[in-house]
């Protein structure tokens, strides 16, 4: 029995752990500048802060579209007994629209939305290869991620709400105050949909062990695995969560740096914890 798992860029997984399942990413499109360029293959998060910093407008994003789909699942469909495609949350995307338009012609390709995003929606994608290379069925792999997907426990910190604000998904004035008052907003998704959770306040690299804390307590974790995930952050800084996520006990600590996308909406400085809850 042969199972393809696949998924949209937005997962964000580290390059060796692609390579290690041969997972087969899709990217998404990033737009900037007068070119669209695919996500992670002709574009990456240093070309869009670049371009902002720059003076330039903030890069639109768009899904994969229905055509791309047919394309891949035409590729994959004839090799495989089952493909497994995995997308970023319906509620952020049409991607999980368009696969399942595009899935329609193919009976052995499966749409799952991961209702969640970056290595939120990655853990899902992990999984499932992991799962895949140890021989499970495909009806236990899907029953498995449907049960997975609304215990991932994704949030992150906010340095500034510039890229937000940009994107309009906050005031400007909002911005300007935070930014201000050196507030660092966490952001929680909770069922497939952001919101803003506790406002941290000080310089970014002091509020993020509280932080930390704070999403550990009191929650049943799974202390298998944690990513620490990152858009350019000073090195030293993910570092100093890895070896705090270690201290509460976590058995397999992985750190991955967001992709374009994900970059658009968030910006520099954006440090998230995600984990599974039991």
């Amino acid at each position: 029995m042969s199972i393809k798992v696949t998924a949209t860029s937005t997962c964000d997984l580290p390059p060796d752990l692609l390579e290690r399942y041969q997972i087969t990413i899709v990217p998404l499109y990033v737009s900037f500048g007068g070119n669209t360029y695919r996500d992670g293959l002709e574009t990456g998060p240093e070309d869009i802060f670049r371009h902002v910093d720059g003076g330039g407008q903030l890069p639109s994003t768009a899904a994969v579209n229905i055509a791309d789909y047919q394309e891949l699942f035409t590729e994959l469909s004839p090799r495989y007994d089952d493909v497994i495609h995995i997308t970023i949350g319906s509620e952020f995307s049409c991607c999980y629209q368009n696969a399942l338009v595009a899935a329609e012609e193919f009976s052995n390709v499966h749409v799952v939305d991961s209702r969640n995003l970056t290595v939120g929606q990655g853990l899902l994608v992990l999984e499932a290869a992991m799962a895949a290379e140890r021989g499970d069925g495909i009806q236990d792999i899907l029953a498995m991620l449907e049960g997975m997907a609304d215990r991932v426990d994704t949030t992150f910190v906010v340095d500034k709400l510039d890229y937000l604000a940009k994107g309009g998904r906050c005031s400007s004035v909002v911005a300007l105050g935070a930014n201000l008052l050196k507030l660092k907003p966490c952001i929680n998704l909770v069922d497939g949909k952001m919101s803003v959770g506790k406002k941290y306040r000080g310089a970014f690299d002091k509020v993020l062990p509280d932080y930390v804390r704070d999403q550990l307590a009191g929650k049943n974790v799974n202390l298998d695995r944690v990513f620490v995930v990152h858009t350019r952050c000073d090195p030293a800084i993910p570092a100093a969560i890895c070896q705090q996520a270690r201290e509460y006990g976590f058995r397999e600590v992985l750190t991955a740096v967001a992709g374009s996308t994900i970059s658009c909406h968030c910006g520099p400085n954006t440090l998230g914890i995600i984990f599974m809850r039991k």
